[in-house]
């Protein structure tokens, strides 16, 4: 193939990269939209479009194996064509966590736990993201420091708020015999403790897209667990 069609694929590459990231963020505002406004319907359109992402992702997929078995690229190219292949990976994750999101406002029928701001939350993680493909657009390596900086804050937050749910379970020491009152009650928990989880990891899934933007520009690991 003509050097010209090379760059024009690695071009593509990234282009389309960034497009499935647009489209997972997408689905994650959906999914935060859904559990805010326990709206069955938004979290259906979350779940349904899941398929759309899969199918982007094993396009991409084939994209980054074709070029590395067929051009055989080195150097710089290599890293760029790797770190991409990981990127698509992840992305794919947090749109199964934005799936999530979708199951778990189909599953909340009322509000629990004001006083834990599952939205606010929801939105720093994403704009996590959302930064680090901007890092990864622009080979910004500072922006990729600063992403995994942010994150400590995010796990901090997801424990004081894990920790309130537990505190909120313990103290009522569940003073009713009703074993459907029981069982609701530890089906709110579970599920406030699964949405912590799944936007705690929205945010590590950010650090390893900052991570690997940092590899592929300057081939440093520093950022890579």
């Amino acid at each position: 193939m003509p050097r010209e069609g090379y760059q024009a694929q690695l071009k593509s590459l990234r282009e389309d990269v960034l497009y499935m990231s647009e489209l997972v963020l997408e689905r994650l505002q959906l999914g935060l939209d859904a559990l805010q406004l326990k709206d069955d319907e938004l979290a259906m359109e979350v779940i349904r479009g899941d398929h759309e992402i899969n199918e982007l992702y094993l396009e991409l997929e084939q994209d980054c194996v074709d070029l590395l078995a067929l051009q055989q690229p080195v150097a710089s190219d290599l890293r760029f064509i790797a770190a991409s292949f990981k990127i698509i990976t992840d992305l794919e994750r947090i749109a199964d966590l934005a799936t999530n999101l979708g199951d778990y406002a189909i599953q909340a029928d009322r509000d629990v736990y004001p006083e834990v701001d599952i939205v606010a939350l929801g939105d720093a993680t994403g704009a996590m993201v959302a930064d680090a493909m901007q890092a990864y657009a622009d080979e910004d390596t500072d922006a990729c420091f600063e992403i995994a900086e942010r994150d400590d804050e995010i796990d901090r937050q997801c424990e004081h708020a894990s920790r309130v749910v537990l505190t909120d379970l313990i103290s009522s020491e569940l003073d009713t015999s009703d074993e459907d009152t029981i069982e609701r009650i530890f089906r709110d928990v579970s599920r406030m403790l699964l949405t912590i989880r799944d936007l705690e990891r929205v945010g590590d899934h950010a650090v390893n897209i900052a991570a690997r933007t940092l590899y592929m520009v300057e081939s440093s690991d520093e950022l890579i667990y």
